[in-house]
């Protein structure tokens, strides 16, 4: 079982001389693989040996059957972890491979499925990405750029005058009474970016699938992922005379760690993040994954039309408390309106096969759930990043989410094409993917709620889409330059697959 990071799937070591604090470049191949001879058997019963623990969710047809069902899952051998009533989802461990079968008929319940292959607790400790720091020579020379404007680090931030935020930021940084919920690997809260602006309150590990406030149970452990870290920082690292800037760098961050040790993003989790935020009046909530084992979750298979339904529900409700659900589209370089896909990943905490998927039955969660920012990236161009998923009608907006230097080079004095970002240990340095994109996206909706602090989830995704730079298909699409289209443009200017409404604009969010 290989760990993964979020929203980077497959990973290439990086040219020497790069500006990198990442040993990798998440930079996906440009076209999606072929499908393979074998195929993937896609029901997770089939991966549950019997006797090993697995974990469920059980979705209610009305909240009113809570309690029978609750005793139903102790009738069929189980354990109940959480019951979220206002929603009508309970977590529960069982070790009968039969559990969800057997569920799925008991009167009350709409549907049930595992939410793994692998057994509990698949929480291996490997270190999942070894970023490097920026070295104390890069922060030198990046210090001696800056202006009297700009945090010590500003200088390598491209992204920041990409989408007009240092001049936003000379309006307002944003407000403290807006909170934005990074659901992710966790965040370390001491890190000096972050710690002026950590919301504790907001804050909690979900990942057993029952939010855990103890203090601290947020962070990323020893050997764990900086990747929440940096997304956070892109979010709302304070502008405070030192290190980088965030974009909105007034606004308060939370930490709601939704990913085991190994980096497994699993529906319950998940579930439990969206629902946490929901109760702490959590303003923008950043998704920066997919939710594990499947890529993909396809409606004709049982256990992956429960996980669908059980993240639906908690992410429609997360909204219905205020909370803009801003998530990453992914970096496979794939057409997510197109009629089929191969999935070759599936499912990914075991042995995964491969698959061809029609994506508008078949969904990345929480990416294509209704009302959910669907965020693409650019690089330091200003066009799609090579490895960004696209798709009209799919993709909302765009963000900077960073390319290869290769194929985006930055102007200077910035030096990498990459995306800055706090790491744990008081440190700084790069990433790429949507998983950037996505942040810089919840920023700019953090700085719309900030000028309309009565706005709706529904107003703030309005200006988000009315403010954004609309931004053609970019036709033809050939990032390497090798002669061969690497991707296909659908739309026009307002409206594509590509950049959806455009690139998000940060000093329109602060217009009144």
């Amino acid at each position: 079982m290989a760990p993964r990071l979020p929203r980077t799937r497959r990973a290439v070591a990086v040219p020497l001389g790069m500006a990198l604090a990442s040993s990798l470049a998440f930079l996906p191949q440009a076209t999606p693989a072929a499908a393979a001879d074998t195929e993937i058997t896609p029901s997770a019963l089939t991966a549950a040996a019997e006797g090993t623990k697995l974990s469920y969710v059980v979705n209610l047809r009305h909240h009113k059957a809570t309690d029978s069902v609750e005793r139903a899952i102790t009738r069929a051998g189980g354990t109940v972890v959480a019951t979220y009533r206002k929603i009508g989802v309970i977590v529960a461990h069982s070790a009968d491979p039969e559990f969800a079968k057997v569920l799925r008929t008991v009167r009350g319940v709409e549907s049930a499925g595992a939410t793994r292959t692998a057994p509990l607790p698949a929480q291996a400790t490997e270190v999942v990405g070894a970023p490097r720091a920026l070295s104390a020579e890069e922060v030198a020379a990046a210090t001696r750029a800056a202006n009297a404007t700009q945090d010590p680090l500003q200088p390598l931030q491209w992204s920041l005058p990409a989408i007009k935020a240092d001049k936003a930021h000379e309006r307002t940084l944003g407000s403290k009474d807006v909170t934005v919920a990074v659901l992710d690997t966790g965040v370390d809260d001491t890190h000096p970016d972050l710690a002026p602006n950590f919301d504790r309150r907001a804050s909690a590990n979900c990942v057993s699938g029952k939010a855990d406030t103890t203090e601290g149970s947020w962070r990323p452990g020893p050997g764990e992922s900086a990747h929440g870290t940096h997304v956070a920082g892109e979010i709302a690292a304070a502008k405070d005379g030192a290190g980088m800037t965030g974009v909105a760098p007034g606004v308060k961050v939370s930490g709601i760690k939704v990913s085991t040790p190994a980096g497994f993003f699993y529906a319950e989790a998940v579930v439990c993040g969206f629902m946490w935020a929901a109760e702490n009046d959590v303003d923008i909530t950043n998704n920066s994954y997919y939710t594990d084992p499947w890529y993909f979750n396809c409606d004709d298979d049982p256990d992956q039309r429960a996980l669908v339904e059980a993240v639906s529900r908690a992410a429609r409700y997360a909204e219905r408390k205020g909370a803009v659900n801003v998530a990453a589209a992914g970096n496979e370089n794939f057409d997510l309106a197109a009629d089929e896909l191969t999935d070759p990943s599936s499912p990914n905490d075991t042995t995964p096969g491969t698959r061809v998927v029609d994506p508008s039955e078949c969904l990345d969660i929480p990416t294509q759930l209704p009302g959910v920012v669907t965020t693409a990236s650019i690089g330091a161009k200003g066009i799609k990043s090579s490895f960004s998923n696209y798709g009209k009608g799919v993709v909302d907006i765009a963000a900077p989410g960073g390319d290869s230097t290769a194929f985006q080079r930055p102007e200077a004095p910035a030096t990498s094409g990459l995306i800055l970002g706090t790491l744990p240990g008081g440190r700084w340095g790069y990433m790429a993917g949507t998983s950037m994109a996505s942040p810089h996206a919840a920023g700019v909706a953090a700085l719309i709620k900030s000028t309309h602090p009565r706005a709706t989830p529904a107003q703030v995704k309005a200006l988000l889409y009315r403010g954004a730079v609309a931004t053609p298909c970019t036709d033809p699409y050939d990032i390497n330059g090798d002669g061969k289209v690497d991707a296909v443009c659908e739309g026009g200017k307002n409206r594509n697959g590509f950049y959806g409404a455009g690139v998000v604009d940060a000093l329109n969010a602060v217009r009144k």
